[in-house]
C-alpha cells in the first residue's frame, strides 16, 4: 500500500490489533508542526461502525493528558477506515528502538496508568493496554491505539480478536464476553508491567500461532506472577490481577510506581 487518502506512506511500522501502522508524510491540511505522522489502517467498515469508531476517537482526543498519544485525523476511503496520530520514533515497550532500562520501563507504565486514569475519569475505557501500545518518550511513555475492535466488529468472537498475543494482556472477564471496564484496564496494566519487567507472561509461553490452543491455555491456566519479582512490584501486580472490586485505580497504580522510582 502506497498511501491512503492524502497520506503518502514512507514505510510500514508493523501490524497492530486489527490493522497495520504506517509512517506517513503529514498532509498539508493538518494544522500540526510535524513532518511525519503514524497512520493506522483498519480495513473495511460499514457506515454505522465508522460513525461509532470516529465518535470514540473524538472522545479519546478530547481527553487532556500529556500521556495520551495525540490523534490528528480519521477517515474512510473505499470503505477502509484509518486514523492518524503523532509519530514517536523511540518505539514501544514491545518493540523499542533501544532496550529500555528497568527505571524507564517502570516510568513508562506509570505514565500510561496516568493516561488510563484520565480516560476513566471521562467515562472512556481503553480496552487494549499492552506493551505494544506503550510508546516510549524522553519523559516516559504515552498510551496509544484505543481498542476499537469491539466497535468496528461488534459481536466478534475471541478467536477473531486478531493478534492473539494480546490475549495475554486482556482481563479474563473481557475474554469471556464481559464489557470492557476500568478495572479491566487495570488488569491489563498489571499484565503489561509483569511482562515488561520480568520478560515472562502470566501464562508462560503461549502457542501464538494457534489461537485455539492459546485460548485453551489461558482459560485453563491461572495467571502466575514470577516468584523472583521483587516484593513491591509483585504486590502491585497481584493487586491489579485480584478481585475486581478490590483492584486499585489506574491512578493508584501510577502512584505506587512513582513511589518505587523515588
Amino acid at each position: 500500500m502506497e498511501g491512503i487518502a492524502d497520506y503518502e506512506f514512507v514505510r510500514s511500522l508493523g501490524a497492530g490489533e486489527h490493522g497495520e501502522f504506517y509512517l506517513a508524510k503529514r498532509p498539508g491540511r493538518l494544522p500540526v508542526e510535524v513532518d511525519l505522522v503514524a497512520v493506522k489502517v483498519m480495513g473495511d467498515t460499514g457506515d454505522d461502525a465508522f460513525r461509532r469508531a470516529t465518535g470514540e476517537l473524538r472522545a479519546f482526543a478530547a481527553v487532556r493528558s500529556p500521556y495520551l498519544v495525540r490523534l490528528y485525523d480519521a477517515g474512510r476511503q473505499g470503505g477502509i477506515f484509518y486514523y492518524s496520530m503523532e509519530y514517536l520514533p523511540e518505539g514501544s515497550l514491545a518493540h523499542p528502538a533501544e532496550p529500555p532500562s528497568r527505571e524507564r520501563v517502570l516510568r513508562s507504565v506509570a505514565c500510561v496508568a496516568r493516561a488510563a486514569q484520565a480516560l476513566h475519569e471521562e467515562g472512556i475505557v481503553h480496552g487494549d493496554i499492552r506493551p505494544g501500545n506503550v510508546l516510549l518518550t524522553e519523559l516516559g511513555g504515552k498510551l496509544s491505539d484505543l481498542g476499537l475492535s469491539r466497535v468496528l466488529t461488534p459481536g466478534v468472537t475471541v478467536t477473531g480478536m486478531g493478534d492473539v498475543g494480546s490475549v495475554e494482556f486482556a482481563d479474563p472477564a473481557m475474554l469471556q464476553g464481559e464489557r470492557p471496564t476500568p478495572a479491566g484496564d487495570v488488569w491489563s496494566l498489571g499484565a503489561t508491567l509483569h511482562r515488561t519487567v520480568t520478560g515472562a507472561g502470566l501464562y508462560g509461553e503461549l502457542p501464538a500461532r494457534d489461537p485455539l490452543l492459546t485460548l485453551r491455555k489461558v482459560y485453563g491456566t491461572p495467571p502466575s506472577v514470577d516468584a523472583d519479582l521483587e516484593p513491591e512490584l509483585s504486590g502491585l501486580v497481584h493487586a491489579c490481577l485480584g478481585d475486581e472490586a478490590e483492584r486499585p485505580t489506574a491512578g493508584g497504580v501510577a502512584d505506587r510506581l512513582y513511589e518505587l522510582l523515588d
